[in-house]
C-alpha cells in the first residue's frame, strides 16, 4: 500500500514541475497546488501507514498509531490553503492590471 501512495506522490510532483514550468499564472498556481498535495501524500507514507489504536494509554493495548504524521499533514494543508488563496488573488490582480496572465509579456519578453 505504501508504494502505491509513493508511486502516485511522485506522479503529483512530476505534473507539478511540469505545470511550474510553464507560461501562463494559473497553471504555476496549480503547480504549486499539486506539489503541495504531494508533499502531503509523502509526509504520510513516511509516517507508515499502520493501523492501530489512538494513543490513549489504556490496558491490554500494544499497537498504536502514530498521531504526529497526521498532525503535521493538518498544519500543512491549511498552510497551503492560505497560500493557495494568496497566489489565486494575486493572479487575478495581476491579470486584471496588465490584461495578461502571460509569464513572458509580464516580464517585458516580447518575444511571441
Amino acid at each position: 500500500m505504501e508504494f502505491i501512495i509513493l508511486i502516485l506522490a511522485g506522479i503529483l510532483f512530476a505534473t507539478a514541475i511540469y505545470n511550474l514550468l510553464q507560461k501562463q499564472l494559473l497553471r504555476i498556481i496549480i503547480g504549486t497546488v499539486l506539489l503541495s498535495h504531494g508533499a502531503h501524500l509523502f509526509i504520510l507514507t513516511m509516517g507508515k501507514l499502520k493501523q492501530g489504536n489512538p494513543p490513549i494509554l489504556t490496558e491490554g493495548i500494544s499497537e498504536y498509531t502514530d498521531p504526529l504524521p497526521q498532525a503535521l499533514i493538518l498544519t500543512s494543508i491549511v498552510i497551503s490553503f492560505g497560500i493557495t488563496s494568496l497566489l489565486l488573488v494575486l493572479a487575478y490582480r495581476t491579470a486584471t492590471e496588465n490584461d495578461t496572465d502571460n509569464m513572458e509579456q509580464l516580464r517585458g519578453n516580447d518575444n511571441e
